[in-house]
């Protein structure tokens, strides 16, 4: 493998003597293998074990292959699903393909028509040819950032335009980046505009001029940074070369350009309110993506700050380290700049100390001269704890015996917790 991790499969078949067959056929191929026996228990499985490609039984309780993968489209689109069909359901594993399932097998599974299937479902996701580099730049350990990643990297396998919205300095750039690194576009150009801080003319010929960001994107990817604030006209122009199908008549030849665009303003909003266009926006959400605050994602911040305080130790060839008390400022302080904002504080801090180790008070001087308010160690972890359970509870649908088993819990103690944090299973039932 080549120092790459394995690639992950979901397996999901209701006969148990298939199930184990077809695992350990895939395991002796190197591949890490997840199995289990119905739909249900596939979605919270893929939303904790992120699998590069999901191979179901069509015909099951519950959920059928069809109903897991409008599941799986709609929860991770690019997501490659192989359904596994018996001879009389054929037309319907033929449907599923041109729903968007990645193609069937046929029982019994012969062992080399599997393999080669999923050879080339995991080549075409940019799997085969892409690790963990395509995302070196995003320093995180944080199960939210880690299920931001796995939503980017399996829609860095088609050419989907993507929306990634959030607060300033939360990474939308590095996302975007990364998103274009695990893409089969990786060898070609990656070319950012930013749409704002530019008069209309300037920005017209750098986008669309001959030798603009489009024409040097070719067969690349474009990164339309801050697009709401993108004028009027030039959304009307922009309009043109993003139809919604090449068979469109749109009056512009479309060039091969993957289209990435971030926003850390409600466009929703601004469409409403008649400032931004309906039509692109719609043209540019095909795939949404937001990526969360600094504050929903401290259990990264420490880690930040070693990266940070490395970066700057080759730059300088000075060796800095917080003092405890100023590492538990910076992670429990408010950030409303972000991790962008984090770093100009670590650089400011080694700027100025005059010392090795960094002392608390230099850190109160750079958050503006006290720590203001600071959420607690106990606030923090309860803030933690029940964004945890209310994920756990919208997978498993408010089954609280599924939850429990996936937190590893005993009923009562689940319970006990879920009062405590004053959520009702019932409310992440799903209803018809």
């Amino acid at each position: 493998m080549n120092g790459k991790r394995k690639a992950r499969i979901l397996v999901v078949d209701d006969d148990p003597g298939l199930l184990r067959l077809l695992t350990i056929r895939l395991r002796a191929e190197n591949y890490d293998v997840e199995a289990v026996e119905n739909g249900v228990a596939a979605v919270a499985a893929a939303s904790r074990f992120r699998p590069d490609l999901v191979i179901t039984d069509l015909r099951m309780d519950q959920m059928d292959g069809i109903g897991l993968l409008k599941e799986l489209q709609s929860r991770w689109p690019g997501l490659k699903v192989i359904l596994l069909t018996a001879h009389g359901t054929i037309p319907d594993a033929v449907q599923a393909t041109q729903m968007g399932a990645f193609g069937f097998l046929t029982k019994p599974v012969d062992k080399q028509e599997l393999l080669d299937h999923v050879q080339k479902a995991l080549r075409i996701s940019g799997f085969a040819s892409s690790d963990e580099d395509w995302r070196a730049e995003i320093i995180t350990r944080s199960a939210l950032m880690e299920e931001k990643l796995a939503q980017a990297h399996m829609v860095a396998g088609t050419d989907a335009r993507v929306l990634i919205s959030g607060e300033s300095g939360t990474g939308k750039e590095l996302l975007a980046a990364a998103i274009h690194k695990a893409s089969p576009r990786r060898h070609k150009p990656f070319v950012t505009v930013g749409c704002s801080g530019s008069d209309e003319a300037t920005l017209d010929a750098e986008l669309f001029g001959k030798d603009g960001a489009l024409a040097a994107a070719e067969g690349g990817t474009l990164l339309l940074d801050e697009i709401a604030d993108l004028p009027a006209t030039l959304q009307v122009k922009l309009l043109r070369f993003l139809p919604d199908s090449p068979a469109q008549d749109g009056g512009v030849a479309s060039p091969n350009v993957r289209v990435i665009a971030t926003t850390s303003r409600d466009l929703q909003a601004l469409v409403a309110a008649g400032s931004f266009r309906e039509d692109l926006y719609y043209r540019l959400n095909v795939v949404h993506i937001e990526m969360p605050p600094l504050a929903r994602r401290r259990e990264d911040i420490p880690l930040l700050v070693a990266h940070f305080l490395a970066r700057l130790s080759a730059e300088t060839g000075n060796r800095n380290i917080y003092a405890p008390e100023a590492v538990e400022l910076l992670a429990t302080a408010e950030w409303p700049g972000n991790v962008r904002q984090l770093a100009n504080v670590v650089r400011q801090n080694v700027a100025l100390s005059q010392t090795p180790i960094i002392p608390v008070e230099l850190v109160q001087q750079s958050l503006g001269g006290s720590p203001g308010r600071m959420v607690s160690f106990d606030e923090a972890r309860d803030e933690f704890t029940r964004s945890y359970l209310s994920q756990i509870l919208q997978i498993t649908g408010g089954n609280v015996s599924q939850a429990a088993r996936l937190a590893k819990r005993n009923r009562t103690d689940f319970y006990k917790l879920l009062a405590r944090h004053q959520l009702t299973p019932e409310d992440f039932k799903q209803r018809s």
